[in-house]
């Protein structure tokens, strides 16, 4: 039976490193690390620092990653770890339904508590994938590991408060990269869509953010209306932000029949959530400064999503907003006692 330093690899794939990327930061080879994680060796103490900085912990809180062993025990077919050695498409089914389930989770939970198993799960798709032999399953196992990727990039940039944009940014160009390997326009647009997010609402870089929504939308309009819609939101989002009312409204007209047409089987259609038009259209008023517009609006928004503990926080935010720059101050307030009911 092999042992293994489980929580550091969590920990390192939680930050978005590899162990070829981690191996680069510190400045050792990536067997080193591979034999650090197998706890068959031990960082030396000047390059502890080095570790712990990149690893984003202290010295003794590292001390303890390294002092946690697990040991991997044997499975029915011979194998080891959490899965067999022989994966088929069975297996890979299983892990979608997992994968699956931890996105469901992800309105309804904080995203720090997810980051742990989301991160075991990109470890787990990433090391089947790269083991697999080319075929159908590798291609499966691809894929899960793209939407483990993206999925990552959210958690990360979440339980950060939207300040780690580097590490979200890290995991999205892992998602792209391997959807662009696949072939896959719509993997490919969701994870360009994410990073838009970053420009968007983490460095408030509309420009950048432009170009990415709108790279994002081109992408998936070969497959995907769902997602073109989504992309054109943004799009608009963005424009609003650069002052650009009758563009804007364009886009927005262009997104809002996308959306109502959603087939189904479009193989974005699961992202859809409810109230995202009227999300994005809320926000684009309240840049644009059509404050009663944005209120109207909003308020419709905030009634379909009464049961999202997330995406109701926050329409119910510029919900408030909308309220204070009309001056209706006890209105506002109202607004905001909801927010914890």
């Amino acid at each position: 039976m092999a042992s293994k330093r489980t929580e550091f690899v969590r920990r390192r794939a939680a930050l978005g490193f590899t162990q070829e990327s981690l191996a680069e930061h510190v400045g050792v080879d990536r067997s080193t690390i591979a034999r650090w994680e197998g706890g068959k060796g031990d960082p030396r103490p000047s390059q502890r620092p080095v570790l712990a900085e990149a690893l984003q912990v202290s010295l003794a809180e590292l001390q303890r990653l390294l002092d946690m062993l697990s040991v991997d025990q044997p499975t029915a077919g011979g194998g080891t770890g959490r899965y067999p050695r022989r994966v088929d498409l069975g297996t890979v089914g299983m892990l979608r339904t997992a994968h699956l389930g931890l996105v469901d989770r992800y309105d309804q939970m904080p995203s720090a508590s997810l980051l742990a198993e989301a991160g075991q799960q990109l470890t787990d798709f990433t090391r089947l994938a790269a083991s697999a032999p080319a075929s159908r399953v590798q291609r499966e196992l691809l894929t899960l590991q793209a939407e483990s990727a993206t999925l990552m990039g959210q958690l990360v940039w979440d339980a950060s408060q939207r300040r780690d944009h580097l590490t979200a940014r890290r995991y999205y160009g892992q998602a792209v990269d391997l959807a662009r390997q696949l072939r896959n326009p719509t993997l490919e647009g969701y994870a360009l869509l994410r990073t838009a997010y970053v420009a968007l609402y983490g460095t408030r870089d509309p420009v950048a953010g432009l170009e990415l929504s709108s790279l994002a939308a081109r992408t998936a309009s070969v497959t995907s209306p769902a997602l073109t819609g989504m992309a054109l939101l943004h799009v608009g989002e963005a424009q609003a932000m650069l002052g650009q009312p009758v563009e804007c409204e364009r886009t927005l007209a262009r997104a809002e029949v996308l959306l109502a047409e959603v087939d189904p089987a479009d193989a974005a259609a699961n992202l859809l959530s409810p109230g995202q038009f009227g999300r994005l259209a809320g926000s684009c008023y309240l840049e644009l400064g059509d404050y009663r517009r944005a209120q109207q609006i909003l308020e419709a928004t905030a009634d379909e999503l009464a049961s999202s503990r997330k995406l109701r926080p926050l329409v119910l935010g510029n919900l408030s907003l909308s309220f204070i720059r009309q001056r209706e101050i006890d209105a506002a307030i109202e607004t905001l006692t909801r927010i914890r009911r």
